[in-house]
């Protein structure tokens, strides 16, 4: 990303941006509906082992999505040199209302005025053959596939008669999972009247690593849990609920630990698993 940030400098080009994020994220968090003219997927990961199919870029849930931020009569390219995930994908676009084949079969060996990739051309210059693909948005109606917006920022204010000292001694490395939320908490660091969390967020369409800070207040025995401001991780639903997973075992080492407040999404569950 660096490197191409660089070339556009140098090269003049205004009207290019680089996103740093997964494609599910920028489709789901930042695009709104009919904001894309073109969407070009060049030889994605195709993440092979059956554990790991969740991971594929084309996901029926993705595919929706790319419908619905496409403008009419829109284009959708898709470039792979792996024939299961071509016949994979060509099983989905199929089954896409919103999207019409524009080639005469699923998929073509060659597509004249492509600019070549150097993955693709690699891949040629192997031996390995490429399948690609080429649709248009009709006019079907899209699916409802709404911008996720940010919340508010999470916190917690609580009382405990713990230091800052007993709660990072009592802390070993957890899972919490809300719904298809997966939260892990890795490690602690002791700053001077802080406690650092180190977190990794995993939700459908974003995965952040970043930390929750809990602060000693003024007020005796009195600590805040909150977002950590570096990184500038997204208050999601999944942020969320860390905080208050992360909030709930603080609170279960002390049978005198309460919370005096706290600003979290209404149905963000309880417990740890």
């Amino acid at each position: 990303l660096v490197k191409v940030e660089g070339r556009l400098a140098r090269d003049s080009f205004p009207n290019v941006r680089v996103i740093h994020s997964r494609a599910e994220t920028a489709l789901n968090h930042l695009f709104v509906p009919e904001s894309l003219t073109e969407i070009h997927i060049n030889f994605p990961d195709p993440w092979f082992k059956t554990d790991h199919a969740r991971r594929r870029l084309m996901q029926r849930d993705t595919l929706d999505a790319m419908v619905s931020r496409l403008q009419p009569n829109g284009s959708l390219y898709l470039a792979t040199d792996i024939i299961a995930y071509a016949e994979m994908s060509a099983e989905l676009l199929a089954a896409t209302p919103g999207l019409t084949n524009q080639l005469a079969s699923p998929w073509v060996n060659s597509l004249p005025g492509r600019v070549t990739t150097k993955y693709e051309a690699r891949a040629r210059a192997e031996g390995r053959s490429c399948y690609y693909f080429a649709y248009r948005r009709n006019d079907v109606p899209a699916p409802a596939v709404p911008v996720i917006k940010d919340l508010d920022m999470p916190h917690m204010v609580f009382t405990t008669p713990l230091s800052l000292d007993d709660m990072r001694d009592r802390f070993e490395a957890f899972h919490h999972n809300d719904g298809d939320v997966h939260i892990g908490y890795s490690a602690v660091f002791r700053g001077e009247y802080t406690l650092l969390f180190e977190i990794h967020v995993n939700e459908p369409t974003i995965s952040q690593h970043t930390a929750l800070l809990l602060t000693q207040r003024q007020v005796e025995n009195e600590y805040t849990l909150q977002l950590a401001s570096f990184g500038h991780a997204r208050p999601t639903e999944g942020v969320h609920a860390a905080v208050y997973a992360l909030g709930s075992w603080l609170l279960s080492l002390h049978p005198d630990a309460q919370v005096v407040k706290q600003k979290l999404r209404p149905d963000v569950s309880a417990g740890a698993t």
